[in-house]
C-alpha cells in the first residue's frame, strides 16, 4: 500500500475526508493535531475506536479534512471516515 488510502465519512452536517497511509499513528485534523483541534476525551475515544477494534492502533497515519456540524458531529464523521478506509485496506474488517 503505497497510496494513501481515502473514504469520507459523514454525520448529519459534518463530512470528514479521511486518508489512511502507512505509519506510526500520527493525526492531522484540518493541520492541527487531535488533541489541539478536539479538547475532549471523549471524542479522542470516538475517533480511535475503529483501530481499537481492528487491532491496528498505531499502524496508519491519519490525515483528515472536516467541515461542518459541532464537535461530535465531526467526530463521529471521521470515525465513519476512518472504518471505511480500513474497510478498503482489509475487507475482512467487517465480520
Amino acid at each position: 500500500m503505497n497510496e494513501p488510502i481515502y473514504a469520507t465519512g459523514k454525520r448529519k452536517t459534518s463530512i470528514a475526508r479521511v486518508w489512511l497511509s502507512p505509519g506510526e499513528g500520527k493525526f492531522s485534523v484540518n493541520e492541527k493535531g487531535l488533541r489541539d483541534f478536539f479538547r475532549t476525551e471523549t471524542s479522542e475515544m470516538i475517533i480511535l475506536q475503529p483501530f481499537s477494534v481492528t487491532g491496528t492502533q498505531n499502524r496508519f497515519d491519519v490525515r483528515v479534512n472536516v467541515h461542518g456540524g459541532g464537535i461530535s458531529g465531526q467526530s463521529i464523521a471521521i470515525r465513519h471516515g476512518i472504518s471505511k478506509a480500513l474497510l478498503q485496506h482489509s475487507p475482512e474488517y467487517k465480520e
